[in-house]
Protein backbone atom coordinates (compact mmCIF):
# COMPACT_ATOMS: atom_id res chain seq x y z
CA UNK A 1 0.00 0.00 0.00
CA UNK A 2 1.25 3.41 -0.75
CA UNK A 3 2.24 5.56 2.16
CA UNK A 4 -0.35 8.17 1.20
CA UNK A 5 -3.18 5.61 1.16
CA UNK A 6 -2.00 4.16 4.44
CA UNK A 7 -1.93 7.59 6.05
CA UNK A 8 -5.44 8.39 4.79
CA UNK A 9 -6.81 5.10 6.11
CA UNK A 10 -5.21 5.61 9.51
CA UNK A 11 -6.42 9.22 9.63
CA UNK A 12 -9.97 8.08 8.95
CA UNK A 13 -9.70 5.59 11.81
CA UNK A 14 -8.32 8.23 14.17
CA UNK A 15 -11.04 10.69 13.17
CA UNK A 16 -13.58 7.98 13.88
CA UNK A 17 -12.12 7.28 17.31
CA UNK A 18 -12.24 10.99 18.16
CA UNK A 19 -15.86 11.27 17.00
CA UNK A 20 -16.82 8.20 18.99
CA UNK A 21 -15.14 9.48 22.17
CA UNK A 22 -16.66 12.94 21.77
CA UNK A 23 -20.08 11.45 21.07
CA UNK A 24 -19.79 9.25 24.16
CA UNK A 25 -18.65 12.19 26.30
CA UNK A 26 -21.49 14.43 25.16
CA UNK A 27 -24.08 11.65 25.18
CA UNK A 28 -24.53 12.10 21.42
CA UNK A 29 -25.27 8.58 20.23
CA UNK A 30 -25.49 9.62 16.59
CA UNK A 31 -21.99 11.10 16.63
CA UNK A 32 -20.60 8.09 18.48
CA UNK A 33 -22.11 5.75 15.89
CA UNK A 34 -20.75 7.91 13.08
CA UNK A 35 -17.31 7.60 14.66
CA UNK A 36 -17.61 3.83 14.84
CA UNK A 37 -18.63 3.76 11.18
CA UNK A 38 -15.61 5.89 10.22
CA UNK A 39 -13.34 3.45 12.04
CA UNK A 40 -14.85 0.47 10.23
CA UNK A 41 -14.53 2.22 6.86
CA UNK A 42 -10.90 3.09 7.55
CA UNK A 43 -10.08 -0.49 8.53
CA UNK A 44 -11.92 -1.87 5.50
CA UNK A 45 -10.01 0.45 3.17
CA UNK A 46 -6.76 -0.56 4.82
CA UNK A 47 -7.54 -4.26 4.29
CA UNK A 48 -8.57 -3.58 0.69
CA UNK A 49 -5.26 -1.85 -0.02
CA UNK A 50 -3.39 -4.75 1.62
CA UNK A 51 -5.22 -7.23 -0.63
CA UNK A 52 -4.42 -5.09 -3.68
CA UNK A 53 -0.74 -5.03 -2.74
CA UNK A 54 -0.65 -8.78 -2.17
CA UNK A 55 -2.34 -9.43 -5.50
CA UNK A 56 0.11 -7.13 -7.28
CA UNK A 57 3.04 -8.90 -5.65
CA UNK A 58 1.69 -12.32 -6.63
CA UNK A 59 1.09 -11.16 -10.18
CA UNK A 60 4.62 -9.82 -10.37
CA UNK A 61 6.06 -13.07 -9.01
CA UNK A 62 4.01 -15.14 -11.47
CA UNK A 63 5.22 -12.98 -14.35
CA UNK A 64 8.82 -13.47 -13.25
CA UNK A 65 8.38 -17.25 -13.12
CA UNK A 66 6.74 -17.35 -16.54
CA UNK A 67 9.15 -15.03 -18.33
CA UNK A 68 12.30 -15.73 -16.38
CA UNK A 69 12.71 -11.97 -15.77
CA UNK A 70 14.21 -10.86 -12.50
CA UNK A 71 13.63 -7.33 -11.27
CA UNK A 72 16.73 -6.66 -9.20
CA UNK A 73 15.23 -3.49 -7.71
CA UNK A 74 12.52 -5.46 -5.94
Amino acid sequence: MGAFDQAKDKAEQLKGRAKEKFGDATDNESLANEGRADQVKGKAKEKFHDVQDDAGDKLHDAKERLTGDRDENR
